[in-house]
């Protein structure tokens, strides 16, 4: 069996490692993939599609390789567990959704979304309903970082905290309920009350206090210890009042939340999706895509519908191919 020794003494042997791995690895559990439940059952809509997409080599190939790193992860948290408080000082470098730092750990609320790609480390804890996006990181070394229900933080957003200012007030970040963060927006021991509204772009500096219902505009820099009243829009550099909210922005404020809380579920069911389901619609897709039933009858064209095809009563069930006269 190769050693990732092997690699290192000849980085150019990508065939070589790639042989290695099939001789050692894949080869012998090919006969158990093919055992598979989905490859047993060739009758079933998806093994079907999936066979004709890919093929039953290409299937088996996938599932050893899922085995593979399921098991590697598997290993990776019982390994975690062993190490107990001495998880923080590995020095592998590498992505993880949730890490804590030292003995802080970070609480999310099991109806929360958090993105694969996010980041999110140390005193952290995120309330029901509230979504982390692509790219975020959630910071919380020195201090504590406290995200209400049904508050969204969207894409390449930065929350960090400050252990104290220059008078010595403790800074943590503090984000309430129903808040909307907007993209690559940086917050830095500040707190947002509920039902408040940052801007893409904006930066919040140490001390900021955004009231209910207050907006900071796309862009803004808002200067340390400034504080925007409920109701009100600040923007520009550094932030300055510009208006008054109007009753539909305000009523726009918690719409937005509620939109974001919606959204985030249909993509916390897309990244739980089985290889299976993803390649099952990718077929269907391409199946009905540009297909117009009221178009076809016009020009009296009647398209054949596979049986495999035909979909299930629980999908699209408006869309359901009509049977062919």
């Amino acid at each position: 069996m190769f050693l990732p020794g092997d690699w290192r003494e000849n980085p150019n042997s990508n065939s070589n490692l790639v042989s290695r791995l099939w001789d050692h690895l894949l080869l012998p559990l090919l006969p158990l993939s093919l055992s598979s439940r989905s490859l047993q059952n060739p009758k079933s809509p998806n093994s079907t599609l999936i066979g004709a997409s890919m093929g039953t080599l290409g299937k088996a190939i996938y599932t050893v390789g899922f085995w593979i790193r399921e098991t590697g992860q598997a290993i990776d948290r019982l390994g975690c567990r062993l190490q107990g408080n001495y998880y923080f000082q590995e020095q592998l470098s590498r992505h993880r959704t949730l890490m804590n730092i030292f003995d802080k750990v970070p609480q999310v609320d099991k109806d929360a979304f958090v993105a694969p790609s996010a980041s999110v480390i140390g005193d952290v804890q995120v309330g029901g309903g509230s979504s982390i996006w692509y790219g975020c990181v959630l910071r919380g070394d020195v201090n504590s970082i406290r995200v209400g229900s049904g508050t969204n933080v969207q894409d390449n957003s930065l929350v960090h905290v400050a252990k104290s200012n220059i008078s010595g007030k403790v800074l943590p970040t503090i984000i309430g309920d129903n808040v909307t963060v907007g993209h690559s927006a940086v917050l830095h021991g500040c707190t947002v009350e509920d039902e408040a509204f940052v801007g893409m772009g904006a930066i919040l500096l140490d001390g900021v206090v955004v009231e209910k219902h207050g907006m900071v505009a796309a862009g803004a820099l808002v200067r340390q210890n400034t504080k925007i009243p409920c109701g009100e829009v600040w923007g520009g550099n550094p932030a300055k009042f510009l208006r008054k909210l109007t009753e539909e922005e305000i009523a726009f404020i918690s719409q937005s939340a509620t939109n974001y809380s919606n959204l985030a579920q249909v993509h916390a069911a897309e990244n739980a999706k089985t290889f299976d389901e993803i390649e099952f619609e990718k077929v269907l897709r391409k199946k009905y895509a540009r297909r117009d039933e009221e178009y076809d009858s016009m020009l009296g064209v009647v398209r054949e519908v596979p049986p495999e095809l035909i979909l299930p009563d629980n999908i699209l069930p408006d869309k359901s191919p009509k049977p062919s006269q």
